[in-house]
């Protein structure tokens, strides 16, 4: 037997910040679809997604799977897009550089 609690959904803490990433995200695919003349049941038949889950990705829902985003962007051209999110870890080469420059002082 499975008590409610199993059954329930978890879903990701995501700050006001993030929101307005995400936000933004549904906005430029929203875009994306209307720039192409494409509609919601169009997306909708071309990934397999149901109309309702193409509506919360064009409002940056963060309960949607990654995967889902990257079906309509794949039926937009744009999935090669998602390849380039921290493509250039600026912060990481610093951070490493850093790490790298201690150890060379130390012998």
């Amino acid at each position: 037997m499975c008590n409610q609690q199993s059954v329930q959904k978890r879903s990701a803490v995501v700050f006001p910040r993030n929101r307005k990433i995400l936000a933004q995200l549904g906005e430029n695919i929203r875009l994306a679809i209307k720039r192409r003349g494409f509609t919601q049941t169009l997306i909708s038949q071309r990934t397999g997604l149901s109309r309702l889950t193409i509506r919360r990705i064009e409002r940056g829902d963060a309960g949607v799977s990654l995967g889902h985003y990257v079906a309509v962007l794949s039926v937009l051209g744009l999935a090669d897009d998602i390849a380039k999110v921290a493509n250039d870890d600026e912060l990481g080469r610093k951070l490493q550089d850093i790490k790298l420059a201690g150890t060379r002082d130390e012998r």
